[in-house]
């Protein structure tokens, strides 16, 4: 029988969880729903990079995207930008077309525990809501279009998700780049 050592003598089995706000949104068509803006020309050109930099931090992981079209092109850039995450299999999942930061908890408590890390990419204000009440309100304002932070989570699973329990490790910004 083997035992995970690290849970036995009650060390906390971190988790990770990556966040990333869709890139830059168009509103060139006012009669377009939501869900189907695609992304403006800033937009565009910050996705690809975004994925160039975080491609010398990460190796590449499957990544869960809400369904909107803005997400989905965001991913799209990413890749584009990070080439071997094109080998991974991405998840759209509906519960990430949200703006509650509760809903993001829910999702996120449901995730199998056997997975260390979650790479979600979504919208405001439910992802800096998020991060902040992981982060014990770090004082981040606002998650910018395209931003990405990294959170380490003192939780042995994802059940365990709870406000408080993270530290923000990285934080990266289009502006940055």
């Amino acid at each position: 029988m083997h035992y995970n050592l690290s849970i036995a003598f009650g060390e906390n089995v971190m988790k990770t969880l990556h966040l990333l706000r869709h890139a830059k949104s168009s509103w060139d068509k006012p009669g377009l729903s939501d869900r189907d803006r695609g992304l403006n020309k800033r937009g565009k050109r910050d996705a690809p990079r975004m994925g160039q930099a975080l491609a010398r931090r990460l190796q590449p992981m499957a990544i869960s995207v809400s369904p909107a079209r803005r997400a989905q092109l965001t991913l799209g850039g990413l890749c584009d930008g990070w080439p071997a995450l094109n080998q991974m299999d991405h998840v759209t999942e509906e519960a990430l077309y949200t703006f509650s930061a509760e809903d993001l908890f829910a999702w996120l408590r449901e995730r199998d525990e056997r997975e260390a890390e979650q790479f979600i990419i979504g919208h405001n204000p439910a992802l800096t809501d998020l991060a902040n009440a992981l982060a014990g309100n770090d004082g981040l304002a606002n998650l910018p279009t395209a931003g990405y932070l990294e959170l380490s989570l003192r939780i042995d699973l994802w059940n365990d998700l709870r406000q408080g329990c993270a530290r923000m490790e990285f934080s990266l910004f289009p502006r940055q780049l």
